[in-house]
């Protein structure tokens, strides 16, 4: 086997051309430069009480402070707003970026309706499509797509004041945007205020269920009905009609105003309940007028075939959290057993169905799931990964204490979180761990941008090369070493994919010569990471040629449209 392995490197090395021929990046998004630290705004911080609303919706339908019935004692869920607003993430900017953040998700900003909703079932503990008693806190209920809610701002604090108080902070920010649905839209016992409607950037009502099923909607005899299609999607929200002109218009219009007051890029909630020509339409709008404008899609699905289509350039060209990835993610820290080849399937480096899987956002856990029900280590390592695989990280609100770990929606998981979990976050070793990777991140082109090398990925211990060489970036390569096991051990690189030379620690700051041809053992500490830097190109030509065929088979285009369509 040796002979053929030296025949098959060589002639791909001399595929390769030159030393100076080729560009080695995974991405040039400017967004993946920034981990993504995400925050549900009404349950981060409240750092204006006077915009609580704690009288809203009166006595029965009271919005402020709807705690679920049934909780186990000592635990606790609520369906009403808690007081978080963009003041409360402002006074906290600091904590984020100290962290190691560079961007900020926040859900949806635009006005909510004004009480608890009365259709659904009522919201049970631990239940599930269940929207009886429940508010708009969460954001994704709107009511009027270009007004700002009331919950959010204070005096002298408007969506475009925090997203440039963000900004001087050094953080960018991601707004969450829905184009599939507004509020709950039937089944109540009487129709209500605000629910199933929509009003535009005037104020005028251009939309209105009137509390009818959809079936029994008429888009065609009744202006009101236009907005939406006549047959349900999700539970029981108004189901927007991509189709007709006006919605593209109201769409595009609505989010183009938040663009301009500094929303940097675009967390898609629902893509996959709408066709891909609606955001083939909607991408190319938005581009015309912010060129290569950033969004990445949610399309809750495990399987990459069936949600990377809306990566291609023929339906808008989006990036997608990475579900595939999550899931792998959760087989191999939450304690489920899995090695680190477990992961491999899920990266799609090479031959894979996404346009570019570099430019993916990777995660463990969201609002929508369970959060990662894992040990202090089991974080520690799942962000040790995160933090330096291909893709830009995402982390959710509290994660870094393991904050509610475990719970779904209605068991916790939205929690109240507050300036006294940040102060005990501060004292967690999964926040020193994750702060100590971040930063390294940060700091480091390769860990963005560069492309992914696997060399080593068997039961508790992984390396991998992360490699940078393209104009306008610094030439770096990263040799990225992990071991998730409770003992300290060695990450082997075989010899013949060493890159020899000098490396630096950036986790110990410690320094080592590699030579090529000669095997590496990379000592790790106990669920630990290192990474060794290396300045300068790229020269074993073994590596070289897997670099090549990286690039030449990075990604897919299709031109197959998505397959899952609005009420499908």
């Amino acid at each position: 086997m040796k002979p053929v392995r030296t025949v098959l490197s060589l002639a791909l090395l001399a595929a390769a051309g030159p030393l100076t021929a080729a560009e080695w990046i995974g991405t040039r998004e400017p967004i993946a430069g920034n981990a993504v630290y995400f925050v549900m705004t009404d349950r981060f911080v409240n750092g204006d009480k006077s915009n609580d609303q704690r009288d809203q919706g009166g006595k029965e339908l009271h919005t402020f402070d709807r705690p679920i019935a049934g909780a186990p004692k000592g635990q606790s869920a609520n369906i009403g707003y808690m007081g978080g607003d963009f003041k409360g993430l402002l006074d906290q900017a600091d904590y984020i970026r100290d962290m190691g953040f560079g961007a900020v998700w926040l859900t949806p900003i635009v006005d909510n309706p004004n009480e608890a909703f009365t259709g659904s079932s009522p919201v049970q503990w631990k239940g599930f499509m269940q929207d009886g008693g429940k508010t708009g806190f969460h954001g994704y209920w709107g009511v009027n797509f270009y007004r700002l809610d009331e919950h959010w701002p204070s005096k002298g604090l408007d969506f475009k004041g925090l997203t440039q108080g963000l900004k001087n902070k050094g953080l960018l920010t991601v707004l969450d945007i829905v184009g599939n649905h507004g509020s709950p839209s039937f089944s109540a016992p009487s129709d209500r205020d605000q629910f199933g409607k929509l009003y535009d950037k005037d104020g005028r009502l251009v939309a209105n269920t009137q509390n009818l099923e959809p079936a029994k909607l008429d888009p065609k005899g009744n202006p009101l009905h236009a907005f939406y299609h006549n047959t349900p999607d999700l539970v029981q929200l108004s189901n927007l009609d991509e189709t007709n002109p006006a919605v593209v218009d109201y769409l595009v219009g609505a989010y183009l105003q938040w663009i301009d007051q500094g929303a940097a890029a675009f967390r898609v909630d629902t893509i996959r309940h709408m066709p891909s020509s609606f955001w083939k339409t909607f991408a190319d709008r938005i581009r015309a007028e912010h060129p290569g404008f950033f969004m990445f899609g949610e399309a809750f699905d495990y399987d990459a075939a069936n949600i990377a289509p809306y990566t291609w350039d023929a339906n808008g060209n989006y990036s997608l959290l990475d579900f595939p990835l999550k899931k792998a993610m959760d087989e191999t820290f939450a304690g489920k057993g899995a090695g680190f080849e477990h992961l491999l399937p899920a990266l799609y480096l090479q031959d894979g169905p996404y346009a570019n899987p570099y430019d993916l956002m990777t995660f463990y856990d969201n609002h929508d799931m369970p959060r990662m029900n894992a040990t202090d280590t089991g974080f520690i390592n799942a962000n040790n990964w995160l933090f330096t695989a291909r893709g830009t990280p995402v982390i959710y609100y509290g994660s870094e204490m393991g904050f509610e770990r475990g719970k779904a929606e209605h068991e916790g998981n939205r929690n109240y979180y507050g300036t006294a979990n940040i102060a005990k976050a501060r004292q967690s070793p999964i926040y020193s761990n994750l702060r100590r990777i971040a930063l390294v991140r940060k700091a480091t082109p390769a860990l963005q941008r560069g492309l992914q090398l696997n060399v080593t990925f068997k039961g508790d211990t992984a390396g991998f090369y992360r490699v940078l060489e393209a104009k306008g970036y610094p030439r770096q390569v990263a040799l990225v070493a992990l071991n998730k096991g409770k003992q300290s051990g060695n990450v082997r690189i075989p010899g013949s994919r060493v890159e020899g030379g000098r490396y630096r620690s950036l986790i110990s700051g410690k320094t080592i010569t590699l030579r090529a041809g000669r095997t590496a053992n990379l000592p790790v500490a106990a669920n630990g990471v290192d990474v060794w830097l290396k300045d300068g190109r790229v020269n074993n030509p073994v590596l070289r040629a897997e670099l090549l065929r990286s690039t030449r088979n990075k990604g897919h285009q299709g031109t197959t449209p998505a397959t899952t369509a609005n009420n499908q």
